[in-house]
């Protein structure tokens, strides 16, 4: 395992995406991009907390504005409004993942995190983000959840249910809209944050309060464990040839003297599934 960057605030939220890795340190307010010598470069300012990043096929960032309830594009002239979700939750929006359709689904945990307690959370929703801006909850019921991933095909969305301890999947009509949700992973007494899926159709979980990422196939069979010194709160499968694997980690509920977020590295044998078909162009 190597270290590709560290002394972030509170890295989350990783992409590979047009040759380099992209992510979000929450903790700086910034979105920025490292390479593979570790040279970064920021290249938005988030524009709330959490503030998590996907992208639309033209190549624009797409940032969820978490306290506002919006979407924003950042194109040239600077981010706008892609997508008012204000009416649909007054809680905050977490993750976001955009299909090869310009659709974007964005989740919401449903309570006002960290006021909300572990043991009694509220339940989360899925909303979907059509190409126009158009915003409709398409899945309710959902405990804490965090990162999603979609199948190469586009058929199938998969979410992390932090609160549940299990990955759910929902099969995705043509029209955007997702059917009944049922369990794709009972992942026992894991806590799931970020996903990503790699090309045998297996997903690596990162869990933060086991200090670990997990790889594991379709019904919970464990196929590979890491073990870092802190928490793992996200992932993503990139480099040239898909098979490093990008782990954001840092430390959760320590002091520590200096920022303590790392964005960490290790060669995996099965390169990502890139489910987007977009992020290796």
């Amino acid at each position: 395992m190597d270290i590709l960057l560290e002394h972030l605030a509170f890295p989350e939220s990783p992409r590979w995406y047009d040759g380099r890795l992209w992510l979000a340190d929450w903790g700086a307010g910034e979105a920025l991009t490292v390479d593979a010598a570790g040279r970064r470069e920021i290249v938005a300012a988030l524009p709330s907390f959490p503030s998590c990043l996907d992208f639309l096929t033209d190549g624009r960032l797409l940032l969820v504005d978490a306290d506002r309830g919006r979407l924003l594009a950042v194109g040239p002239e600077g981010p706008v409004q892609h997508a008012d979700l204000s009416e649909l939750s007054e809680h905050p929006w977490n993750e976001v993942v955009v299909d090869a359709q310009d659709r974007a689904y964005v989740d919401n945990i449903g309570f006002a995190f960290p006021d909300g307690e572990p043991g009694d959370p509220a339940p989360g929703t899925i909303a979907l983000v059509g190409p126009d801006g158009a915003a409709r909850t398409v899945a309710e019921g959902l405990m804490f959840p965090n990162g999603m991933a979609l199948t190469p095909d586009g058929g199938t969305l998969l979410v992390a249910e932090s609160y549940a301890s299990r990955i759910s999947a929902f099969t995705v009509a043509p029209d955007g809209g997702l059917g009944t949700r049922r369990t794709w992973a009972d992942l026992g007494d894991g806590v799931p944050d970020g996903i990503c899926l790699d090309a045998t159709g297996a997903l690596w979980y990162a869990d933060v309060p086991h200090r670990r990422a997990v790889r594991v196939a379709a019904g919970g069979e464990v196929l590979a464990r890491i073990e870092l010194d802190r928490g793992c709160f996200s992932c993503a499968l990139g480099g040239p040839d898909g098979r490093t694997l990008f782990l954001v980690a840092n430390r959760w509920g320590e002091e520590a003297a200096e920022p303590a977020g790392r964005v960490l590295t290790v060669r995996v044998p099965v390169a990502g599934a890139d489910p987007d078909r977009r992020r290796t162009r």
